[in-house]
Parts: C-alpha cells; structure tokens; sequence
C-alpha cells in the first residue's frame, strides 16, 4: 500500500475520532499540535488503526513514535512484514 492510501485512510481514522472535518494530516504533525489529541483519543486513532490496516502494534512501539509521519512508516512496515 502507497503512502498516499495509507495517509487518506489515517485521514479519516483521525477526522471520525477528534470530531474535526477539516483536519490535514502532514509527516510533522504531532499530539501536542492538535488539542483533541489527548492519551484517550490516541487509544482510539491506534485501536481504529490497528482494525483499518489488520496490524498490531506494542505498547513500547507506540511510545516511540513521535509523529503522523514516524506512525504511517510503523505501519508500512507491519504490512511489509506481512507480505502486503
């Protein structure tokens, strides 16, 4: 899968779960950028993540991605570890 995909599903994975239509998601966004973003809603984005693409991630995975850019190369790596 093309980043391009993966970005316009993340796209709205994250519009449904912060309630916000116009959001953009861009490689440097981060938590702190975004007020919705708070630990309950990324339980959410990473839950809804996890269904959306069939992937899994570690609780240690998820505390070193620091960005929408590092999450989208996290999750293209699952899926090439998969064989996808």
């Amino acid at each position: 899968m093309q980043q391009e995909e993966i970005y316009s599903k993340l796209t709205e994975i994250f519009r449904d779960v912060l309630d916000s239509d116009h959001l953009v998601l861009t490689p440097e966004l981060t938590a702190a950028s975004v007020p919705e973003w708070d630990s309950f809603n990324h339980i959410h984005i990473v839950v809804a993540t996890e269904a959306q693409f069939k992937v899994k991630f570690q609780t240690a995975e998820l505390e070193s991605i620091q960005s929408v850019g590092h999450f989208v190369e996290s999750i293209q790596a699952k899926m090439r570890a998969q064989g996808r």
